[in-house]
């Protein structure tokens, strides 16, 4: 299985890479010529993060877009600090 955001379905793309040369007519050159065209992949970010996914926590992979969104709900590693109750009242 391919890496694939787990909340926005993100994965690679295919794409073009073009090379050129020559000098833009703007900046008065004859303007730029296409020397090349390859097959490339545009990769989204992904990282492998914690998460509580159905009330488990598994390690899934997960776009950054989707860390800064609020979606991934990440497990409390520690109980908070809670100060003892007393029973007595001054």
């Amino acid at each position: 299985m391919s890496k694939e955001c787990f909340y926005l379905g993100k994965k690679a793309s295919m794409g073009n890479r073009v090379q050129t040369r020559g000098k833009a007519k703007r900046l008065g050159g004859v303007g730029t010529k296409i020397t090349g065209i390859t097959r490339r992949k545009f990769k989204p970010n992904l990282h492998k993060v914690r998460a509580v996914v159905d009330g488990k926590v598994k390690r899934v992979w997960v776009s950054t877009q989707a860390i800064r969104m609020g979606l991934v709900q990440k497990p409390v590693v520690n109980k908070p600090f809670q100060l003892p109750q007393s029973d007595e009242k001054q």
